[in-house]
């Protein structure tokens, strides 16, 4: 059975269980990282030499890095239309799974970090606003690729929804204003119906 190393309030680790469900794979969970510690126990650091979570076992087989894991379920347990079997299809999917990481989720985290774990009379207003504007400009170009299909990497929800859509419920959650964004508003609407989002994504943040 695979086993999964992580908390359910790590984003990270919600990728992972949000694909599991997808999947309908069984799985067990053990509670690692944040209030649970163990990540720096020596036997865990053979799982994740990084001493983070989440960390996957399947079989003799473990993975870390969220999307490296994601990636692997899906090609591994996968089949069209959720692991795309055309090349193409599944490249864009990979696209805006690295974009998530590296364009839209930093200034997300960075929103996260300020408004939510940061007492409010030490928190920099300039860096928030700095942080919104950054998130607004990358949902806007993610806004202008769904105004052409429904799903991000085409016409099905794939594993590239997946990290978008946990770094969404953030941004749908946080307070702070949000102008309307009528492609990435309606995906989102679509993203919240699904029931592995709603079982393990859409928790109160922390």
């Amino acid at each position: 059975m695979l086993r999964l190393w992580g908390h359910k309030n790590s984003s990270n680790v919600q990728k992972v269980l949000w694909a599991l469900d997808e999947l309908k794979l069984d799985f067990e969970r053990v509670d690692a990282g944040g209030p649970f510690g163990r990540v720096k126990d020596a036997d865990y650091l053979t799982l994740n030499p990084n001493g983070l979570v989440p960390a996957l076992e399947d079989g003799p087989l473990v993975l870390w890095e969220s999307h490296a894991i994601v990636r692997y379920l899906f090609a591994r347990y996968g089949s069209p239309p959720l692991q795309p079997s055309d090349l193409g299809e599944r490249a864009r999917a990979d696209a805006w799974t690295d974009w998530q990481f590296g364009t839209l989720w930093p200034p997300v985290r960075a929103l996260l970090v300020q408004l939510l774990r940061t007492p409010a009379e030490r928190r920099d207003q300039g860096a928030i606003e700095g942080a919104r504007r950054a998130a607004l400009a990358a949902l806007g170009i993610l806004d202008r690729e769904l105004a052409r299909h429904p799903w991000a990497a085409g016409e099905y929800f794939t594993l590239a929804d997946i990290p978008l859509g946990v770094a969404a419920q953030r941004w749908y959650n946080l307070p702070l204003d949000r102008p309307a964004l009528q492609h990435v508003d309606a995906w989102y609407g679509r993203i919240k119906r699904r029931p592995g989002f709603e079982r393990w994504v859409d928790l109160p943040l922390t």
